[in-house]
């Protein structure tokens, strides 16, 4: 029984040696196990934020990182004096890790199903819908967009980065803020290139007025990071037809609200008898793509007006004409009638339905391709009635078929002449179709498409 006893108190006590080095162990341990799986985790954090802009990861894979999680862990489990300079290490590892890729990558060329704007991410693309992207999002892994975009001719020369807005690069400037960013292969100071984006600058500035900035990438040290961001790649790119009329409705309604357009005069009464106005609008140019003779085209159409009832002609030059002054114009025209060109775009201020007639330079019909339909696909896009086009072809044929692209360039900015016979019946025939079609509709009672809309 005594050696009995003597063994069962050894095994006792190894028993107790072991748990209190057990014990020991674990208390040892659990500061060991916390900073190793932190430092663990801003490892992988550190690689996935490398590597996220150059693979693509589903939405639902990772959720976004918050530092308050980081934070709330770290008080509840380390009560160490290092738990600051902890927190400001793993900050200062985020901060690095922020890869910059060139904002626009030319080993693409914007076509279908690609762009070499932010080519690494994907559009957020929606049923009927213009394909955009939002920062911050699921797509973005709850990261906001930085941009660094000093150089104006070369996009390959300015980059762009996700940040997590707790540590942002160094030396970056915060935007609060929703910040609108759109990208487009052609040149913004042409009004057609850009005209979706200018007309959605104008929608913007009539919606936010004194609100309303525009980034020109001078401040600080030239990189942004925006609050929030939204961003066009693609123009209207897959937005359904319907959809893209009533995005055109909200933009020349938004304009008159803030051009303070007021509710055109739809009828006239002429003896007792109410008559529908049709305002018919020459749009004319200065320089390139001018009418040679425009008295000579101003007098075709005028004679062809005054043979309507209700029919009035204004003939004026768009480069005389302030932003609301075109809005007033065009919100009262029925027809407007115009050489090719970017003063053209403001057919999207008409009501619906209105119609527009195009007039080409020599050369145009034979050597342009199919930008020389630009307008008529905007008129589709808006709800106009393209009425056709006329292509000017007298003159000597200077350049031989060989050398189209050079004589092309040459014919692009030529004056446009005319041809009395054509001019009058074209002329005739569609001011007589828009006053039929407002007979039928009944314009005599109430406006027709007029869009002077209540736009909040």
């Amino acid at each position: 029984m005594d050696e009995i006893a003597v063994v069962e108190m050894e095994r006792q006590d190894k028993t107790k040696d072991l748990h209190c080095k057990s014990k020991g162990f674990d208390i040892y341990s659990n500061t060991t196990i916390i900073i190793f799986l932190a430092l663990s985790l801003v490892t992988l954090l550190i690689l996935f934020d490398f590597q996220a802009l150059h693979t693509p990861i589903s939405s639902s894979s990772l959720k976004s990182w918050s530092f308050q999680k980081w934070e709330t862990l770290c008080k509840s489990n380390y009560n160490s004096g290092n738990y600051s300079s902890k927190l400001n290490e793993m900050t200062s590892k985020l901060r690095d890790s922020v890869t910059f890729l060139p904002l626009k990558d030319w080993r693409f060329k914007p076509r279908e199903g690609h762009t070499w704007f932010m080519s690494t991410i994907e559009d957020i693309i929606e049923d009927d819908e213009v394909e955009y992207l939002y920062f911050p999002s699921e797509v973005s892994k709850g990261r906001i967009l930085c941009l660094s975009a000093r150089d104006r001719r070369d996009g390959g020369n300015n980059f762009y980065g996700l940040a997590w807005p707790e540590s942002l690069p160094a030396n970056a400037t915060f935007m609060e803020g929703l910040t609108y960013v759109s990208d487009t292969y052609y040149d913004y100071n042409n009004l057609f290139h850009g005209h979706a984006t200018f007309c959605g600058v104008k929608l913007m500035e009539a919606t936010y007025e004194d609100d309303l900035k525009l980034e020109t990438f001078e401040r600080g040290n030239g990189l942004l990071c925006f609050e929030k961001a939204v961003v066009m790649r693609h123009n209207m790119g897959r937005m359904g037809q319907e959809k893209k009329r009533e995005a055109y409705d909200l933009m020349r309604c938004k304009a008159r609200a803030f051009c303070n357009v007021s509710q055109p005069e739809k009828v006239l009464n002429i003896n007792g008898k109410m008559i529908p106005v049709i305002r018919l609008t020459l749009l004319m140019r200065k320089g390139p793509r001018s009418f040679k003779n425009e008295s000579v085209v101003i007098q075709i159409f005028q004679r062809e007006c005054e043979k309507v009832e209700g029919c009035k002609l204004t003939a004026v030059h768009s480069e005389d004409l302030s932003f609301c002054d075109q809005v007033s114009l065009m919100s009262s025209t029925d027809i407007v009638a115009s050489p090719h060109g970017a003063q053209l775009t403001n057919q999207v201020l008409m009501d619906r339905g209105s119609s527009v007639m195009e007039f080409f330079p020599r050369g145009w019909k034979e050597l342009a391709g199919v930008g020389q339909f630009a307008h008529h696909w905007v008129a589709s896009a808006s709800g106009m009635r393209h009425e056709g086009a006329w292509w000017d072809q007298q003159g000597d044929n200077i350049c031989p078929p060989a050398e189209s692209d050079r004589c092309f360039k040459y014919f692009k900015g030529a004056q446009v002449g005319h041809n009395e016979t054509y001019f009058a019946e074209w002329s005739r025939r569609v001011i007589n179709q828009v006053k039929t079609d407002k007979l039928d509709q009944g314009s005599t009672e109430s406006p027709i498409n007029s869009n002077i809309c209540s736009c909040g």
